[in-house]
């Protein structure tokens, strides 16, 4: 049997075709989408298609690859890219007949294709440079490629554009059998060039990495790189869809009738330890990361379970629909975990949600918690908070060009009020806080989304 994982970052327009594929295919038991936080309708298209859902645990296609491969539950695994629609309706069957006959252990793709300039002028003469022993492949940075379960977890998963390059070194060491199959032709969207030069030099240094004391690299080699590397350096861009205006959501006590971590503390019995950190801590990143040491050892599904006991505020669903008929992007930003606010953003249909990053082993919590950079104060914040979530609306107000004057807030407590005071328009939601009531534009004292109906009109 065979599960296909399809990593996807804002594929909203293809990602339920690609879907649809792999669900009609033979021997095909799970088709799972791993999510990594995309701002459009990613989610839902490949929700509404047949897909398992999955939010990556970090940003990045690898750790989106290794995330399926540690739920998936076949030990035949197909990975496919989410944004090509001109798959052969065979594909699969072409990738995985070795690995089901075990006449291989990894295939890697090969076909037809307007170009390859990474390939061509990176990767492959690196490859020869540094690895002369190395099997000449075709087309070594393909992202369609299937293999098996109990090799993939041995593999490292890089970063960024490095990581297709890098499993089949890995492959290689590891004495895999590897075979390239050809799938055809495959339409794909050509990297701008400014993509190109990140492309580049991630795959460059990929190859570097895993080549050292594979032979004497003198100077003349790493000239000879960058040489290569300089004529295709580009600044990356953003190529998200660019939106007027933006609505964001606190979570604890406004999308939720009460707050996730404090639920939390009753089911799993650690509300003492709890009170002790909050009241004995005034530093926000010892108190953060004390707090997350608690949830050490809780599965995913457990703390799940956890925040959909919670009650959700009325008319949350239509709310959302009401401002995305309005050109609103919606999203959530909370001082909470992302797990737990992606969970929501899934299955509410929220484009976007920001909070702190629940460290994962094997979808168990390791009591680590990363801070995201967004939250933190730097020399350009607007506040002189250590932590605060106005500098994470400002991050996004910039990188969508939205003035910060046509954007939504809605929160109740201490830790929203600048992004309350600073929004275009401020609501204070069920707050039992003056100083939120105070800053704000607008005050909601009824637990009920239907009010901010009018004020959005």
């Amino acid at each position: 049997m065979i599960s296909v994982i399809i990593p996807a970052l804002n594929e909203a327009s293809t990602v339920k075709e690609v879907v649809l594929l792999a669900l009609n295919a033979n021997n095909v038991t799970e088709v799972i989408v791993v999510d990594d936080k995309s701002m459009d309708d990613t989610v839902i298209n490949a929700k509404n298609a047949g897909a398992k859902i999955i939010t990556s645990t970090k940003l990045g296609k690898g750790a989106s690859m290794l995330d399926g491969i540690l739920v998936a539950q076949n030990e035949c695994i197909v990975f496919l890219d989410a944004d090509i629609t001109t798959y052969q309706s065979n594909v699969i069957e072409l990738l995985t007949v070795p690995i089901l006959n075990d006449t291989a252990d990894f295939t890697k793709s090969f076909f037809e294709r307007q170009a390859g300039r990474v390939t061509e002028l990176v990767a492959k003469p690196l490859l020869a440079l540094l690895n002369p022993d190395f099997p000449s492949f075709k087309q070594p940075l393909s992202g369609m490629i299937a293999g098996k379960k109990s090799f993939f977890v041995q593999c490292k998963f890089e970063e960024g554009y490095g990581v297709d390059i890098g499993l089949l070194i890995d492959m290689y060491h590891l004495g895999a059998r590897i075979k390239e199959v050809n799938i055809g032709k495959i339409e794909n969207r050509l990297q701008q060039l400014e993509q190109l030069g990140k492309m580049s030099r991630e795959v460059a240094k990929t190859i570097i990495q895993k080549s050292a004391g594979v032979i004497n690299q003198n100077l003349e080699i790493f000239e000879n790189i960058q040489v290569v590397r300089e004529q295709m350096e580009f600044a990356i861009r953003d190529s998200l869809l660019t939106l007027k205006k933006m609505a964001i959501f606190d979570m604890d006590n406004t999308i939720l009738r009460g707050s996730f971590i404090q639920q939390a503390a009753i089911q799993c019995d650690f509300k003492e330890n709890l009170v002790e950190i909050v009241t004995n801590n005034n530093n926000p990143f010892v108190r953060t990361k004390m707090i997350a040491q608690l949830l050490k050892g809780k599965r995913l599904d457990e703390l799940i379970q956890i925040v959909d006991q919670i009650k959700i505020t009325p008319n949350l669903s239509l709310i959302i629909q009401q401002l995305k008929e309005n050109g609103y992007i919606v999203g959530i930003i909370s001082d909470s975990y992302d797990c737990i606010t992606n969970h929501l953003k899934n299955k509410y249909e929220f484009d976007f949600s920001i909070a702190n990053e629940l460290e994962f082993s094997r979808s168990i919590a390791t009591g680590e918690v990363r801070i995201p950079s967004f939250f933190i104060n730097h020399s350009k914040s607007n506040c002189k908070h250590e932590l605060c979530k106005l500098n994470s609306l400002e991050v996004l107000c910039e990188k969508y060009q939205i003035d910060i004057k046509n954007t939504l807030y809605v929160g109740d407590g201490e830790n929203d009020i600048c992004c309350i005071r600073n929004a275009g328009i401020g609501i204070s939601f069920c707050s039992t806080n003056y100083l939120v009531d105070t800053v704000a534009d607008f005050s909601i004292k009824e637990p009920d989304f239907a009010y901010l109906g009018p004020i959005i009109a």
